[in-house]
């Protein structure tokens, strides 16, 4: 590993900081660190030698976050996940390393000898262990357990902080690390490379396995807590968006369709486009679900409704929600900063706050 020079502005921090579980145990950064994201793109950067590409995991978003005895998992949305996977505290606590902060993927392999195929029912697992029950999740810590994939490093062991390193420095820190605290098929590294050809590889594979697409990375970029600062292209192109509000289906008394919005730049909630495919099983206990979380005025900016060559009687037709639920959808072409069809509901993101739902999600480089 190349020795590199310590600045002022990574320098060692000890003490009591934000996120401290008492006086003089802190971790080195505060828990309210966001993880650095990705803006979606539709081909990979190709500028030789400016780059760094690794697989999309198709996960849990986690910042670890460990000080001695003390162990924190944070999610994008700034909740923890600590308390819902157990077994991935225990294994970092009993880590040598008495100190770091580290970014990854929490994942549960799929167990395929089932013979049924998919990354999607594995994702299920994850979202599982979201549960207020601590007996199930305890239970399901065992009989499912989680693995951490890391790819990023923000605080090493002695407490240098190394948001300013360059990626390429990073990984090099991040490498010597994993190379004496990998634990198999708990804890591992990502895989990377500098290649294109190796990445445009794995965007084919991607959706068929543990992965859903490849995020880029400027070699030269320091870590940017909450920006999207990377690049992430996907066979398919999704969405993580706030359902500001339902329409009832024209028969039956149930939910008929979900309304989807995302922030824009001032911070408004903009209506961008719905979708219907809501299994019918689910129905029922969705639409009691909906109607206790009924609250105007669902989005605060572009509202459904208004006069357009499709309109119809029941476009004005609507029940606004509190701000509180996100979906993810599959959306095919993007018109006038809406979605121009109907999206295909994937999964509920219960990990996922609604203010992380921006328009920057869906504006290609």
């Amino acid at each position: 590993m190349v020795a590199h020079a310590t600045t002022a502005a990574s320098s060692p921090r000890r003490g009591s900081l934000p996120g401290s579980r008492r006086a003089g145990e802190g971790f080195e950064l505060p828990l309210a660190t966001a993880p650095m994201e990705a803006k979606l793109s539709q081909r990979l950067p190709e500028e030789r030698g400016a780059w760094q590409y690794e697989p999309k995991w198709d996960g849990f978003r986690c910042l670890a976050f460990k000080a001695g005895e003390f162990v924190e998992l944070r999610a994008k949305s700034g909740k923890s996940l600590g308390r819902y996977f157990p077994e991935v505290v225990a294994m970092l606590r009993a880590l040598e390393s008495e100190r770091f902060v580290i970014d990854g993927e929490l994942v549960i392999e799929q167990d395929r000898r089932g013979g049924s195929a998919g990354e999607q029912l594995a994702f299920d697992a994850l979202q599982m262990r979201l549960h207020p029950a601590e007996s199930r999740v305890r239970r399901l810590a065992r009989e499912t357990p989680a693995k951490l994939i890391v790819f990023d490093v923000l605080a090493l062991p002695d407490g240098t902080i190394v948001l300013d390193r360059p990626l390429v420095q990073r990984r090099e820190l991040l490498e010597t690390f994993m190379a004496g605290a990998a634990v198999s098929g708990r804890l591992a590294i990502s895989a990377a490379t500098g290649t294109l050809r190796t990445a445009q590889r794995w965007l084919r594979e991607a959706g068929q396995g543990p992965t859903d697409g490849v995020v880029a990375k400027r070699l030269d970029d320091v870590y940017r807590p909450g920006e999207r600062a990377m690049v992430k292209v996907k066979p398919i192109r999704t969405a993580d968006c706030v359902v500001g509000g339902f329409r009832y289906a024209s028969r039956g008394g149930e939910v008929g369709s979900l309304l989807l919005g995302l922030y824009d730049e001032h911070g408004r909630l903009d209506h961008v486009g719905f979708t219907a495919t809501i299994p019918h099983a689910q129905r029922s206990a969705l639409t009691a679900r909906l109607e206790s979380l009924r609250q105007p005025p669902g989005f605060t900016g572009r509202a459904p409704g208004g006069h357009s060559r499709w309109s119809t009687r029941r476009s004005d037709e609507w029940e606004p929600l509190r701000a509180q639920l996100v979906v993810e959808v599959r959306f095919d072409q993007v018109s006038g900063q809406r979605f121009r069809h109907g999206t295909r509901l994937l999964r509920w993101r219960e990990d996922k706050a609604p203010r992380q739902c921006t328009f920057e999600q869906i504006r290609a480089l």
